[in-house]
C-alpha cells in the first residue's frame, strides 16, 4: 500500500466571540463565556478539505480530471453531513472529479445523499453491538457479504482515493482500500474515536481528527492530523437580522437558542418549559426546536409567552445559529463544529446514552477551551 508523509495543517481563528446572559438557575448559573479562540478546539471554519486530499486531486491532471473518489460514512448526521461538506469542497475544486458514496439503507446517508446530488451504492453490512445480541450470530454473515460487494464495487468504480467519515460503513470500505493499495484517507468527527477508526487508523494513510485530544486513543499515531470537522458552506453565512427575520424574532433582544438535535430532547424540553418564566422575565426571547415528537405539546406552552419563544419542530441549522446569542444543545461533533465556525458560546447537554459516553468527551475539549459551559 502506498504511503506519503503527513502534512502539518496550520493553526486556525475565528472572529471572538462574547456573550453575557443571565439564564435560570434551572438551565445553569449566570455567568460569562468570555473571548476564545476556536484553534484550541478543532473544527474548521475555512473551506472543508484536508490540503493533503487537495495536493492529491491537483496532483492527478488538471483540476482533477480523471480522478474517482469514494467517500464512505453513515447512519446518523455525524458522519454523513462532514462526508457531504468533503463531497462539495471537492466538486468545487476540482468540478469533473467522479465522486461516489457507499451506505446502508438503514442510515439517513440513503435519502440525504441523493437529495444532495451525489451516486450512491448501498452494501449489506451492520453494526456490532456493544450489548449481547442475537444480531451478534449475524455480523460475521453480513461482514463477510459487504466485502464480497465492496470488492466488486471497487473492480467497477477504480477509485483513485478513498475517503472514509466514520460508521461502520467504512469498515469494509476503508479495508478493501487497504487490500486494493488505494490511498485511504479517515475523518473522525468525536474526541472518543469510533472502534472503525481505531482499526482502520493501522492501514490508512492519514487520519484527520476533529480534536487534539483524540491522540491518546491511537498507537499508531505517525498519520495522525488535527484538521477539524468538515461543516457545510452555509454554517455562518445567514447574519443575525436576515435569520432573526426568518424566525420572527425581535431584531435587538438577548436571544437563546434551544436545539435538541434533528428529533429533539426530551429531557431539555422538559426543562426549558419550566425555566420559561425566568427567562422570558430577564427579556431573552428564545428559540425552541423541540423536535417533532415534543412539538405539540411545546409549541402550546410557547404560545402562552407570545413572541418571546418561538417553537419549531425541525429547524435550518444555518438560520438557527444566524439568530443566536447563546446556544443550548447536546454535544454531537457535527453540532459543536457548528457552533464552533458560528464563533458562539454554548451551554452543552451532553446525550447520557451516547455509545462510549463521546458526547462527553466532545463537550469537555470545548469546555477546557473556555468556549462552552457543561
Amino acid at each position: 500500500m502506498r504511503k506519503r508523509e503527513s502534512e502539518k495543517v496550520g493553526k486556525w481563528k475565528v472572529q471572538d466571540g462574547a456573550c453575557t446572559m443571565s439564564l435560570s438557575k434551572h438551565i445553569g448559573e449566570s455567568r460569562k463565556v468570555g473571548k476564545w479562540e476556536s484553534g484550541k478546539v478543532g473544527p474548521s471554519p475555512s473551506p472543508p478539505l484536508p490540503r493533503s486530499v487537495s495536493h492529491f486531486l491537483s496532483g492527478r491532471g488538471s483540476g482533477g480530471c480523471g480522478v474517482r473518489v469514494l467517500l464512505a460514512g453513515g447512519g446518523t448526521g455525524g458522519h454523513v453531513f462532514p462526508a457531504l461538506a468533503l463531497a462539495d469542497e471537492i466538486r468545487r475544486r476540482a468540478p469533473e472529479t467522479e465522486v461516489l458514496f457507499v451506505g446502508t439503507d438503514r442510515g439517513m446517508e440513503r435519502k440525504a445523499v441523493p437529495q444532495a446530488g451525489y451516486p450512491i451504492r448501498m452494501i449489506s453490512v451492520i453494526g456490532l453491538r456493544r450489548q449481547v445480541s442475537w444480531e451478534w450470530l449475524r455480523f460475521p454473515f453480513a461482514l463477510m457479504d459487504s466485502l464480497r460487494e465492496t470488492r466488486r464495487l471497487f473492480r467497477a468504480f477504480r477509485p483513485d482515493l478513498v475517503i472514509g467519515t466514520g460508521g461502520y460503513v467504512s469498515g469494509p470500505v476503508g479495508f478493501m482500500a487497504g487490500w486494493f493499495g488505494v490511498p485511504l484517507v479517515i475523518q473522525e468527527q468525536n474526541s472518543y474515536p469510533g472502534i472503525t477508526t481505531r482499526l482502520l487508523a493501522w492501514i490508512a494513510d492519514q487520519v484527520h481528527l476533529t480534536f487534539p485530544e483524540s491522540r491518546k486513543f491511537f498507537f499508531r499515531n505517525r498519520n495522525l492530523q488535527v484538521s477539524g470537522n468538515p461543516t457545510r458552506s452555509e454554517i455562518g453565512s445567514i447574519g443575525r437580522t436576515e435569520a432573526r427575520e426568518r424566525l420572527k424574532l425581535a431584531p435587538d433582544k438577548s436571544t437563546l437558542c434551544v436545539i435538541g438535535g434533528s428529533q429533539g430532547a426530551h429531557s431539555i424540553n422538559v426543562a426549558l418549559s419550566e425555566a420559561l418564566d425566568r427567562l422570558t422575565a430577564s427579556g431573552i426571547q428564545v428559540f425552541w426546536q423541540t423536535g417533532e415528537r415534543d412539538y405539540q405539546w411545546a409549541s402550546q406552552t410557547a404560545a402562552r409567552y407570545g413572541d418571546a419563544v418561538r417553537a419549531q419542530g425541525f429547524v435550518d441549522m444555518p438560520t438557527a445559529l444566524g439568530a443566536a446569542d447563546l446556544m443550548l444543545c447536546r454535544a454531537g461533533a457535527m453540532t459543536l463544529a457548528e457552533i464552533a465556525r458560528c464563533g458562539l458560546p454554548a451551554i452543552l447537554v451532553p446525550y447520557p446514552y451516547a455509545t462510549a459516553n463521546h458526547q462527553e468527551w466532545n463537550a469537555r475539549s470545548l469546555v477546557e477551551a473556555g468556549a462552552a459551559e457543561m
